[in-house]
């Protein structure tokens, strides 16, 4: 298991992509499942499934054109020995808006437009384009 949840989130949505993978499956949290219904919301994957009773896993629908995925690129930016912290004012955009960034904020996690828009900052959690 990989002490770092949003490393293991990102890589397993990167490697799927890669070799094609209609979903990926991955152990649940609450943390991650926020994570996906943001890609989701932004129109990055098609589906978000919570499966079993005690031992929960999260399964993702990938989206793709063509042979290409939808998702070009994930980039995680804070992590478990440097996190990194924005104003609302001051949230990113990733390449000049055509890709998001993903904060997680009191108000809970959502994408770095957002954030500017209702002035909350957080923890840059990741991005993805």
């Amino acid at each position: 298991m990989n002490a770092d949840p949003v490393s293991d989130l990102l890589t397993r949505i990167r490697n799927a992509g890669m070799a094609l993978h209609p979903s990926v499956s991955l152990p649940h949290s609450l943390y991650k499942e926020a994570i996906a219904r943001v890609l989701k919301s932004e129109g990055y994957i098609s589906d978000i499934a919570v499966e079993g009773d005690k031992l929960k896993t999260l399964k993702l629908g990938l989206k793709y054109q063509g042979r290409k995925a939808v998702i070009q690129g994930l980039k995680q930016v804070s992590t478990p020995g440097l996190r990194r912290y924005v104003a609302g004012s001051e949230a990113p955009r990733v390449l000049g808006g055509l890709g998001v960034a993903i904060l997680s904020t009191p108000q809970g996690v959502m994408t770095g437009s957002q954030a500017r828009r209702q002035n909350v900052g957080g923890e840059i959690v990741c991005y993805v384009w």
